[in-house]
C-alpha cells in the first residue's frame, strides 16, 4: 500500500470520524406548527436559548411544519430515540390517560389559572406519569385556546354542530366531546387538514388562532365560532431513554432553556390572540361569540365518563377547579 493512499484513507477516516461526531451532536426539535406559528416561534426562541447554554456542546436544530412526522410519529420516534426532542399537545391524551384533564372542557379559566395546575398537577403527577410510558417532559409551553371553524354554519350553541364534519386532533376524548354535541368528528394529522378543508372532505375544525392563521384555514373556512372550550398545553418532551443518554450538563441547558421558554411562550401567545383575530377577521371571515353557557351544560356528561374511564382523574379534575 502506497503512502499516498494510506494518507488518502486516513483523511477519508477522519472525514467520517468528524462526520459522526457532528450528528451526535445535533438535537433534533420537531412540531407540526407551521412557519409563523406559536410552535415556531417558540421552538426558535428555545433553540436559540439553549443554544447559548449549550456553547458548543451540542446544537438544538428545529424542523416544523411535520418535518420530522405527524404528532404520533414523533412520540414514537422519541421513545424509539430516532429524534431528540418534540412539542406535542393534545395527543398525549392518547398516550398517557391522565393527560385528558386537559381535554375537559373549560377547565383552565386563564394562563394565572395555568400556571397554577402546572404546579399543583402537571409536574406532580403528569409529568412522572408520562416518564413512565418512556417520555421525559421537560418544559410546559402553550397551543392555545381553541375555537371552532367551519364552512356550513355560525355556531352558537352545541346544537348548531349538528352534522358538521370537523377534523379533531387524535384525542379520544376531544371526539367523544365533539360527538356528545352532536358533531362528526374525525381525527386528522394537521399536515393535511387545509386539503381536507378545501375540497370539502371536512367542513370544520377546530384549533387556537395561531394554529388557524398560520396554517391557512382562515382562507378555506367561513365561520369562526369564538368558543374557546379547551385549552391545550403544549409540552416540550424527550424521549426517556434517549435523555437518559446526554451528559449532564447538556439536561441541564435543555431543561433551564425550556423552562426559561415558558414566559416567551406566554407573551406572545397574548399579543398574538389580538392580532391574529383581526387579521382573520379583515380575511372575510365572519366571526360570532358563542354562548358559553350553552356548552358548559352540555359538557357534563364528558367529565362524568372521563372521571369514571380514568382512576384519579376525578380528584384531579376537582384540584384544577379548587385553583381558580
Amino acid at each position: 500500500m502506497t503512502f499516498k493512499f494510506k494518507a488518502i484513507l486516513a483523511a477519508v477516516a477522519g472525514f467520517a470520524v468528524m462526520g459522526a461526531a457532528q450528528a451526535q451532536t445535533e438535537i433534533k426539535l420537531g412540531h407540526v406548527g407551521a412557519p409563523g406559528s406559536l410552535f415556531a416561534k417558540s421552538s426558535e426562541e428555545f433553540a436559540r436559548i439553549a443554544n447559548a447554554k449549550l456553547n458548543g456542546k451540542a446544537k438544538v436544530v428545529v424542523f416544523g411544519s411535520s418535518q420530522l412526522g405527524n404528532d404520533k410519529a414523533m412520540v414514537q420516534k422519541l421513545k424509539l430515540g430516532t429524534i431528540d426532542l418534540a412539542l406535542p399537545s393534545s395527543v398525549m391524551s392518547s398516550e398517557v390517560d391522565m393527560f385528558g384533564i386537559f381535554e375537559m372542557p373549560y377547565l383552565v379559566a386563564s394562563r394565572e389559572h395555568m400556571n397554577k395546575i402546572e404546579d399543583a398537577v402537571v409536574w406532580p403527577t403528569l409529568v412522572p406519569a408520562a416518564e413512565k410510558k418512556g417520555l421525559k417532559i421537560i418544559g410546559i409551553w402553550e397551543n392555545g385556546y381553541r375555537h371552532i371553524t367551519n364552512n356550513k354554519r355560525a355556531i352558537n350553541t352545541p346544537a348548531d354542530l349538528a352534522g358538521v364534519k370537523l377534523r379533531t386532533p387524535k384525542s379520544k376524548w376531544r371526539v367523544e366531546m365533539f360527538k356528545s354535541y352532536g358533531a362528526n368528528p374525525t381525527p386528522m394529522a394537521f399536515s393535511e387538514l387545509f386539503t381536507a378543508l378545501q375540497t370539502g372532505v371536512m367542513d370544520g375544525q377546530e384549533n387556537p388562532f395561531t394554529q388557524i392563521y398560520s396554517a391557512k384555514l382562515h382562507e378555506v373556512q367561513k365561520y369562526l365560532s369564538l368558543s374557546g372550550h379547551v385549552y391545550t398545553p403544549a409540552y416540550l418532551t424527550a424521549g426517556a431513554k434517549k435523555w437518559k443518554s446526554y451528559p449532564a450538563d447538556v439536561q441541564k441547558a435543555l431543561s433551564d432553556a425550556a423552562r426559561e421558554t415558558q414566559a416567551y411562550v406566554y407573551k406572545v401567545a397574548i399579543a398574538d390572540e389580538a392580532a391574529l383575530l383581526d387579521k382573520i377577521k379583515a380575511a372575510g371571515v365572519a366571526v360570532n361569540q358563542t354562548d358559553s353557557a350553552a356548552f358548559v351544560k352540555a359538557s357534563a356528561s364528558i367529565y362524568k365518563n372521563f372521571a369514571a374511564a380514568v382512576p384519579g382523574s376525578g380528584d384531579l379534575i376537582a384540584k384544577a377547579q379548587s385553583l381558580r
